[in-house]
């Protein structure tokens, strides 16, 4: 990436038929681990109109009533009208219930170190944490204002502020960088959802949508809108329905949206949909981790941290460092001060977040489908584990700064 450039970056409402799969999966993975925190899981799900289908492969004591929990995600995002709603929708289900396998059921609370060892990956994996200072949460600015926006735009909807809303919506911003520091935002487009074509007018929810959601946005922002600054509000007229019934919908297909908005690589996988067992999602928030602690602890104002597994190993194959030319030291050294500080076996990072238990009565029971719109870093509506910084003084001792 040059050092001058643009870059946009995309989110979407809770109600985008992508996000509502994502939160149909999650939302099995809660339900699972909430009454078994031995479950294992994967579970994907795809819509189109008024059908649901739920494919999960899973052991677990949980009982889980798929449809049931399905509803309840699509009557919560507000989906109540004819075209696709909670009651009247077909759920259809693949399951397949998985044999046990050797160390799967363990105490990562209890164990030793050797013991730790034991416990190796199931699953080959490709993870890319990062982190940088463009923003008080440490991730790019574009994919910040875009989740900002969004969310708003769904709380308009929610909130009854603009009710002719839908559920469904996207959001894109893109912001103009010189020598990788923002600089000015180069264009907003907002495609926001409404029940009826002609209510209100195109020129009605255009100022709605600039006056309501996208200004207060950028009301405690550095960088805010310019004269120059492009803004498009549903360029190509009404936007109508909307949800399912106009566009089908996947889990796992939007992971640039779940961890950094294009800025820096994302794992080969999808986050949502995997309980805490899978390496490939919790692996991603402990390089997060890493990441964030490094760039809090002022070594580098980029870190990308890189971890491959391997089927049959406990700890990861390698583990490497990019600063991008902004590190206050080598990255080689960032490597091996995260490789002794940071432990990457899986049973390590069940412990250090605990994992399998967040999905509580104090959460209500619903951590991980939260984390399943709005992205899984950065978020500053949750308290997330690995979004602490409770590293930065061991890392800043370590290098010497």
């Amino acid at each position: 990436m040059n050092n001058d450039f643009m870059l946009s970056s995309e989110s979407v409402t809770a109600g985008h038929p992508d996000k509502l799969c994502d939160q149909i999966s999650d939302a099995i993975v809660d339900h699972s681990i909430q009454q078994d925190p031995n479950t294992r899981i994967v579970a994907e799900c795809a819509v189109s109109t008024s059908i649901v289908f739920i494919a999960a492969m899973f052991e677990s004591k949980a009982v889980m009533d798929f449809a049931n929990i399905a509803r309840k995600v699509i009557r919560r995002i507000g989906y109540n009208k004819k075209a696709f709603n909670d009651k009247t929708c077909s759920i259809i289900t693949s399951l397949k219930e998985l044999k046990s396998v050797p160390n799967s059921k363990y105490d990562e609370h209890t164990m030793s170190d050797s013991e730790m060892d034991d416990i190796v990956v199931k699953n080959n994996a490709t993870i890319f944490g990062f982190a940088c200072n463009q923003t008080p949460s440490l991730i790019p600015l574009p994919i910040w204002l875009a989740h900002k926006i969004a969310t708003r735009l769904a709380g308009a909807h929610l909130d009854n502020i603009l009710p002719y809303l839908a559920p469904d919506g996207k959001v894109q911003v893109g912001v103009e960088f010189k020598n990788r520091h923002p600089y000015r935002i180069h264009s907003i487009i907002v495609q926001a959802c409404q029940e009826e074509s002609s209510v209100p007018s195109i020129e009605r929810l255009r100022t709605d949508i600039r006056q309501r959601v996208i200004d207060p946005a950028f009301a405690d922002e550095p960088i805010g809108l310019d004269d120059k600054t492009r803004i498009f509000i549903n360029p190509d007229g009404a936007f109508v329905t909307g949800g399912p019934s106009s566009h089908s919908g996947l889990t796992g297909r939007k992971k640039a949206m779940d961890t950094y908005g294009g800025y820096a690589r994302n794992s080969d996988a999808a986050l949502s949909g995997k309980g805490p067992l899978r390496i490939d999602r919790v692996g991603a928030y402990m390089a997060r981790y890493a990441a964030k602690n490094v760039v809090a602890a002022g070594l580098a104002r980029e870190c990308e941290v890189h971890v491959s597994y391997s089927i049959g190993l406990a700890k990861p194959v390698s583990i490497q460092v990019d600063t991008y030319g902004t590190g206050k030291i080598h990255d080689e050294k960032i490597e091996d001060i995260i490789a002794s500080l940071f432990d990457f076996r899986l049973p390590a990072i069940l412990k250090k977040f605990n994992l399998r238990y967040l999905p509580n009565k104090a959460n209500a029971g619903v951590f991980y489908q939260k984390l399943a719109v709005y992205g899984h870093f950065g978020r500053t509506d949750m308290d997330l584990p690995w979004e602490a910084t409770d590293m930065r003084d061991k890392i800043i001792s370590m290098s010497g700064q």
